[in-house]
């Protein structure tokens, strides 16, 4: 810490607490964390190499599932490689607050971007369903492109907010983190200066983000499905739109619950393991949901393995 004038002495870095469990608990919790990241890590990388050499897969719908794969992929990888190190330390699991800043940057950059790709995929899947024979000219290969650097352009932006809102406060004296990674509700219990205001504007504005989102997301497949007369076609329709919309709930709906109560209703455990489930499950669950419930993505694993296996 760093000395001020006076009694008070500003911090340099904060103690992530994580989970205050006996040791051998924290090793079967490593294990754990480290086989879900392991899952994750090698399951997207995969998804993203087979989109990408598959001619079969060069659609709108599987170019906006390849950088799905790379959010999920960076904003788990922004948590959980530090979250696993501090597993094996007993003390010392420090981290310095640029460090934090930019923990939380990344982590906010990616999990919005998110949310603005199942935005955009949402509209991908309307237009299929409801307007085929314009597919090709809205759903071209430049909107898409566009589509994809306005989602991270938004993420970017949404970004630099929350950072602002979060480390504009003043921290001193006290730096222990309830938590295992540099999050927003833990951060105002720290600070010594009145948080009203920046809780109050960072809930108003993440939930008006989650809320455009997810609003967008649900007027689309309202219209998908009230588009389909036939019972047979609502049952394709919503097979083919079981999947996204299952992400969909997983993940917008625990941000909604985590980024909007205020800060009374906030309790550190509850928070800890809503955190984890968004951060470590839902990567693995997206990537489940996507691959081996998708019929071409199996067929396209099915092709790339036979290849291999000819080459040898």
């Amino acid at each position: 810490m760093e000395l001020m004038d006076g009694n008070y002495t500003l911090v340099t870095e904060f103690i992530l607490l994580g989970f205050p469990t006996h040791p051998e608990l924290q090793i079967v919790l490593f294990l754990m964390f480290l086989t879900l990241y392991g899952m994750s890590l090698r399951g997207n990388i995969g998804l993203m190499m087979l989109i990408r050499i598959d001619p079969h897969l060069r659609t709108p719908m599987y170019f906006f599932l390849s950088h799905l794969s790379f959010a999920d992929l960076c904003y788990s990888s922004v948590i959980v490689p530090k979250m696993l190190f501090n597993f094996l330390r007993i003390e010392n699991k420090a981290i310095s607050c640029y460090g934090c800043a930019l923990q939380f940057y990344f982590f906010c950059t990616f999990a919005d971007t998110e949310s603005f790709i199942f935005a955009a995929m949402a509209c991908d899947c309307y237009v299929a369903i409801c307007n085929p024979l314009l597919f090709t000219a809205v759903m071209s290969r430049s909107i898409c492109t566009r589509l994809i650097v306005l989602s991270y352009i938004g993420g970017t932006m949404s970004s630099l907010v929350y950072t602002s809102f979060a480390f504009i406060l003043k921290y001193y004296d006290k730096n222990v983190i309830n938590h295992f990674f540099c999050d927003f509700p833990p951060l105002p219990e720290l600070s010594c200066t009145d948080t009203s205001v920046n809780e109050w504007l960072l809930c108003t504005y993440s939930g008006s983000v989650e809320i455009i989102c997810f609003t967008v997301i649900i007027i689309s497949y309202f219209f998908i499905l009230r588009s389909v007369s036939s019972s047979s076609g609502r049952k394709k329709t919503f097979s083919t739109c079981a999947s996204p919309l299952t992400s969909v709930a997983n993940y917008q709906g625990t941000l909604l619950f985590i980024d909007s109560p205020p800060s009374y209703l906030y309790s550190p455990n509850t928070d800890k393991i809503i955190s984890g489930f968004y951060t470590v499950i839902i990567p693995v669950l997206n990537l489940l949901i996507y691959s081996l419930r998708n019929k071409d993505v199996k067929d396209a694993t099915k092709r790339a393995i036979r290849l291999k296996v000819d080459s040898l």
